[in-house]
């Protein structure tokens, strides 16, 4: 099993503890216009193949945040699906 589908699991909780407002504000969590820039500028880098070994663990460590940051916005889907059913 992957440490993805692992934490995915350790997280199910968050589900049943999310107030709306929360769940709401997890949803609408977006990077800002600085972050998203670095973002695509590592992405262009990484598809073309000229990521320096720093900006390739910087890629890998950014990825693996996405990762996490989007179990934690689908648990707070969830959440909100329950609350509105």
């Amino acid at each position: 099993m992957s440490t993805i589908s692992y934490l995915d699991r350790f997280l199910d909780p968050m589900v049943d503890v999310f107030p709306p407002d929360v769940a709401r504000a997890v949803v609408d969590l977006r990077a800002g216009a600085e972050l998203q820039a670095d973002i695509e500028n590592l992405r262009n880098k990484a598809r073309a193949g000229t990521l320096t070994a720093d900006e390739e663990l910087a890629y890998r460590e950014l990825v693996e945040a996405i990762d996490v940051i989007s179990i934690i916005q689908s648990k707070a889907r969830r959440s909100l699906a329950r609350t509105t059913a």
